[in-house]
């Protein structure tokens, strides 16, 4: 009796079908995983960037190739082997009653055991459909670590138009040193140290810039283009809020994933396999046809008296099993089978648990940036600027040195630089959080 798909398995049979159907005919196809997060980015340029990856990436383009090549195997294991046919020629014809047997044509078809093909398709077709699932899953992560590496840009330009900022108020604080110190009010001490901080700045832009180089490199990679094409990127969009429902993120994670689409198939396949290798107990069937070329009779008394039908051609139908004797051989294909279903549901699990366990981290880690977040912006940003305030202040008014300024304009500086990065660290583990439940996430505010 033939296995009957069912459950998660027959889910992903029939959507890895509709998306053959889709591509095979002109009608537009449901939108992936991957496809729906780039939809919805917000950001042009970061969209445009994630399309070209998902485009032109070699990784990608190799495994949807593979996946063609699996969705092609199931119309080769359901045919029944090809028929043997064979001549005869014999050098020294027997005789029969009716003439010389000078050749026969020999035409056979072997018939697998009933069943056996359909699961072999079967079994085939959930292995097309895992090798579709995979490549979602890749392009899924792709499109995150794109995601990751253009946010991670964004806080790198952030950092350094920060920075060059910072040094267009060092050199404003050197000058205002240099004259009080020109007109005996200052010291040089405080000229020197600012000079000091300004070529600080200029290094610490060169290090940026040489992050950003890695980064725009990374990125490349991924869409396939030189090491030298320039990526730009936009200005950060304002900070958005997410409701994050433990619970129905992780149904999310588990229906939507496409990694555990491809274990559930792989599953399912082993399983079938199983059902495969106890067919291997039943016999085979062989069916024939055989033409004898008969010529007529030579000899004297065949001459003298010719039998009845003397030189007609024979004809007979022949028909055989296989023996399946070696029982030790096929104990062991079943015992392969099952082993290897057991190690298919074990994969089940194992994706499962890794799923829970990004999930676990991304909804502990999320709620904690965005406290940190709205730290920097309503307070430390806030008391950092008026300490600044306050410096410039006692500094105009003679109470205050320059290295007083140069101290609050350093805190100032740290407190910006850590509140974007505060920021990017959230937009990051927001895009992981996408990749995580196969879908962009709800936004509240």
């Amino acid at each position: 009796m033939e296995r009957v798909l069912r459950g998660p398995a027959l889910c992903v049979v029939l959507l890895a079908g509709v998306v053959v159907a889709a591509a095979d005919s002109e009608m537009p196809a449901e939108l992936s995983a991957a496809d729906t997060i780039v939809s919805s980015v917000t950001d042009v340029k970061q969209r445009l960037l994630l399309d070209e990856v998902l485009d032109r990436n070699p990784r990608l383009a190799r495994l949807a190739a593979e996946a063609s090549a699996a969705a092609q195997r199931a119309p080769q294991v359901k045919a029944l082997p090809d028929p043997t046919a064979s001549l005869t020629w014999f050098l020294m014809s027997p005789q029969t009653r009716v003439g010389p047997l000078q050749a026969t044509i020999n035409i056979s078809q072997t018939l697998p055991w009933f069943g056996t093909l359909g699961l072999e398709e079967q079994a085939a077709m959930l292995d097309a459909a895992a090798s579709r699932a995979r490549v979602e899953a890749a392009r899924l992560e792709v499109v995150t670590e794109a995601r990751n590496a253009y946010l991670e840009l964004q806080f790198l330009d952030a950092e350094s138009r920060l920075a060059r900022s910072d040094r267009a108020t060092l050199e404003h604080y050197s000058e205002l040193a240099l004259a009080r110190y020109a007109s005996g009010v200052g010291l040089d001490q405080a000229v020197i140290k600012l000079q000091a901080e300004i070529t600080r700045t200029d290094s610490r832009l060169l290090g940026i810039a040489t992050r950003r180089a890695g980064v725009v490199a990374q990125l490349n990679a991924l869409r396939d283009r030189p090491q030298t094409t320039p990526v730009v990127v936009a200005d950060p969009i304002a900070q958005r809020s997410v409701r994050l429902d433990p619970e129905s993120l992780r149904l999310r994670s588990l229906a939507g994933r496409p990694e555990m689409a491809a274990a559930t198939a792989e599953s399912e396949a082993a399983s079938v396999r199983v059902e495969r290798s106890k067919k291997a107990y039943s016999p085979n069937l062989m069916v024939g046809l055989r033409y004898g070329f008969v010529g007529r009779r030579e000899d004297e008394a065949g001459r003298l008296f010719p039998p009845e039908g003397n030189g007609d051609d024979d004809l007979a139908l022949t028909a055989g099993v296989s023996v399946p004797v070696w029982r030790s051989k096929l104990r062991a294909g079943v015992e392969e089978g099952t082993a290897r279903q057991l190690a298919a549901e074990e994969a089940v699990r194992e994706a499962a648990t890794a799923i829970d366990g990004e999930l676990g981290e991304l909804l502990h880690r999320i709620p904690l940036l965005e406290d940190q977040v709205d730290l920097y912006d309503t307070v430390l940003i806030v008391q950092a600027r008026q300490s600044l305030f306050s410096a410039e202040s006692a500094y105009a008014a003679g109470t205050a040195g320059a290295l007083d300024l140069l101290d609050a304009e350093r805190v100032l500086l740290q407190v910006r630089v850590a509140a974007a990065r505060a920021r990017t660290d959230l937009e990051i583990a927001y895009a992981r959080l996408e990749g995580v439940v196969a879908g962009p996430l709800g936004v509240t505010s």
